[in-house]
């Protein structure tokens, strides 16, 4: 039995790419009024606030010219950067709990259309088929051509029950086309689990909750009970979003007894933090792989880059999202907050994730098999898509390549070329976590075979 690890708590938060899914770290200080005269050209800003209101063919309210200014400077600096109104402040809050009202789906703005990153396992956008890269050209009829992110949360979200109709386009569909969901209260289970077989067991992330730690340790002590005792494990961060900063770190802690987790980097003292893995309660005894792909993004690449970094894991597939940013959320006095980008985030060895993502050990591509078998599609989303993301910082240290011959065959020979469906999480029907397998077994094998001769 596994002893309990000290409790402790991080102090920074990540924001995920998303926007009908928010996340967030610890507390900060309130943010008072800056001083004007800080800002060059205010007085331009005012004069042109006053003419608006005089002379525009409609009367238009100060406060919606002013958060749509807001909304506009915070939009020129990074995708992942945003002003929440009072109602989405409080319901960020509430997110981060792991339930929330509306959809399920993570969206981003690229080149002013709203796209879609990935659907959210077990909600209405899941099971209507909504796919990774679609893009959101009408929100009930309403067009969203450089519609920001908030707003398109707000025309998402709604009381249970009621209905909403997004207008698609997706790649290789020649037409538009319309889905109808009903919204509900999503309550989303971060982790999920299974045994593969005897002494080898499955774990799925979905997503970094305040829980996910505390559900991910009752999980691995259930695996090896049920299993008789762990002698592999297959961790899927694949279409992992990501989350809490403070939940990716603990979720790497639970593997790792030692050394630096992840820092950070930015231009104010407190926003340079290092997190380091403490001993007691670490699952070490046995070996893993991780499983990524291009929606594995921002705190499920910390993951995938400590385990990486010290060994501890084999990380298998494609290259991840490539989000390496932290976002601090800045409470104000009108109970509104701004999501601000302060810091950007890099592996124990120093590689920083930002506009690269992680490269896997092995690359596996399931992709073409993803689409025969009409799962999820189109154009291929990730964060050096985005306009205005964050530069890769000269002098980071650069992700290494995956070695030459590292393209893992399925189980037909080519990269999984006989299979016909392909369902991921099933032994069977998914190569990467078919793969996964054979290589933690041959791991035993030959440590078996090692301690044999050795003895």
């Amino acid at each position: 039995m596994k002893s309990k690890r000290a409790p402790w708590v991080a102090s920074v938060g990540l924001g995920v790419l998303v926007a009908v899914l928010f996340s967030s770290g610890g507390q900060p200080a309130r943010v008072g009024a800056a001083a004007k005269e800080s800002y060059e050209g205010l007085e331009t800003f005012t004069n042109i606030l006053s003419i608006i209101q005089k002379n525009y063919v409609d009367d238009v309210q100060t406060k919606q010219l002013i958060e749509g200014a807001i909304n506009g400077m915070l939009a020129s600096l990074d995708p992942h950067s945003a002003y929440l109104t009072p109602d989405l402040y409080k319901e960020l809050q509430v997110d981060t709990k792991g339930s929330f009202g509306g959809l399920g789906i993570e969206i981003t703005n690229r080149n002013g259309v709203l796209t879609v990153v990935s659907p959210i396992e077990d909600t209405p956008a899941y099971r209507a088929g909504v796919k990774s890269g679609d893009q959101i050209m009408k929100i009930n009829g309403e067009f969203t051509k450089d519609m920001t992110l908030v707003d398109a949360v707000k025309k998402m979200r709604g009381p249970k029950d009621t209905k909403v109709t997004l207008t698609l386009k997706r790649e290789n569909t020649p037409e538009v086309f319309d889905v109808t969901m009903t919204r509900e209260i999503i309550k989303i289970q971060s982790v999920k689990w299974k045994k593969l077989e005897p002494g080898y067991g499955y774990v799925r992330l979905t997503q970094f909750q305040e829980r996910t730690d505390d559900d991910l340790e009752r999980a691995l002590k259930a695996l090896d009970k049920e299993t008789a005792g762990l002698q592999g494990l297959v961790l899927d961060l694949r279409n992992d979003p990501g989350g809490l900063l403070t939940q990716a770190v603990r979720v790497a802690d639970l593997f790792l007894e030692s050394g630096l987790i992840v820092y950070t980097d930015g231009r104010l003292e407190n926003q340079k933090q290092k997190y380091f893995a403490r001993k007691p309660g670490t699952w070490s005894d046995f070996p893993m792989v991780v499983l990524v792909n291009g929606g594995t993004a921002s705190a499920s690449e910390i993951v995938a880059g400590a385990l990486q970094d010290h060994k501890r894991a084999l990380v298998l597939g494609t290259q991840t999202f490539g989000k390496g940013s932290v976002q601090t959320i800045l409470p104000l006095d009108d109970n509104s907050a701004l999501r601000l980008t302060t810091a950007r985030y890099y592996t124990p060895s120093g590689r920083s994730i930002q506009a690269l993502g992680i490269v896997p050990d092995i690359v596996m591509d399931q992709s073409a098999l993803l689409a025969k078998a009409e799962k999820p599609g189109g154009a291929l989303l990730r964060e050096a898509n985005l306009p205005r993301h964050l530069q890769h910082s000269k002098g980071d240290r650069d992700q290494p390549g995956p070695a030459k011959g590292d393209d893992a065959p399925g189980p037909g020979g080519a990269p999984g070329e006989s299979a016909i469906n392909v369902k991921e999480g099933e032994l069977g029907s998914d190569p990467q976590l078919d793969h996964s397998l054979e290589l933690l077994k041959s791991w035993q094998v030959f440590k078996t075979f090692v301690a044999r001769r050795d003895g």
